[in-house]
């Protein structure tokens, strides 16, 4: 296995490090824009992000610890940039994380602690089911998308690219979520939800379209 950089200093970013040191993960250090005020687990830091040039693409494997909360903007535009310049970001999985038969996990997808993923889903690049997260069979999670801490979502459910669902709301089944929608804090979303929308409340409405 190649020795990992992660990238990023928060929170986030202290969470995979923490899982990556239990699964016993060679870790070479983190950049960030600057210095960290709280170190990730003694973890060197290696600068900022320029620093990344000084490590061959075929030498070294990425985590993207740049969270997503709302907009993902800065995370993907990570994920894509230092992609498109031949560097490979590793798949990270909780121990603790249930992942079930004929499920797709593609690159760079981040299972945290207490994740469920039943049988027949499939996860885009860069997605994040986090914390206690709960996705059942069949659904279908776009790239970039954060299902965040304590979601949960039925069968067949499919999230649009960018999207983020927000902690602890939950999502009927069958029910689509557009792309770069984000669901507020504990939303029951029982009908189908347009691309770019904001929907909050129980049952989730739309409040207004994001971009507009």
């Amino acid at each position: 296995m190649r020795p990992i950089i992660i990238l990023g200093a928060g929170g986030h970013a202290r969470v995979l490090a923490d899982v990556l040191l239990q699964l016993k993960t060679p870790i070479l250090g983190c950049v960030a824009p600057e210095r960290p005020e709280k170190p990730l687990s003694g973890l060197d830091y290696l600068g900022n992000d320029s620093e990344i040039c000084k490590y061959p693409a075929g030498e070294v494997t990425l985590v993207n610890g740049v969270g997503s909360v709302g907009n993902p903007a800065v995370r993907r535009g990570v994920f894509t940039r230092l992609s498109d310049a031949g560097y490979s970001f590793a798949t990270v999985i909780h121990p603790s994380a249930i992942v079930g038969s004929a499920v797709e996990l593609a690159e760079g997808v981040q299972l945290m602690a207490g994740a469920i993923i039943q049988s027949g889903c499939r996860i885009g690049k860069n997605a994040i089911v986090n914390t206690g997260a709960r996705v059942d069979h069949d659904c279908e999670i776009g790239a970039d998308a954060h299902i965040a801490p304590g979601a949960v979502l039925s069968g067949d459910v499919k999230v649009g690219e960018r999207s983020h669902i927000g902690t602890g709301a939950s999502v009927r089944q069958a029910v689509h979520i557009g792309a770069d929608v984000v669901i507020g804090v504990g939303a029951a979303v029982i009908f189908d939800i347009p691309a770019g929308a904001l929907a909050v409340g129980v049952p989730a409405r739309c409040i207004r379209n994001r971009f507009k």
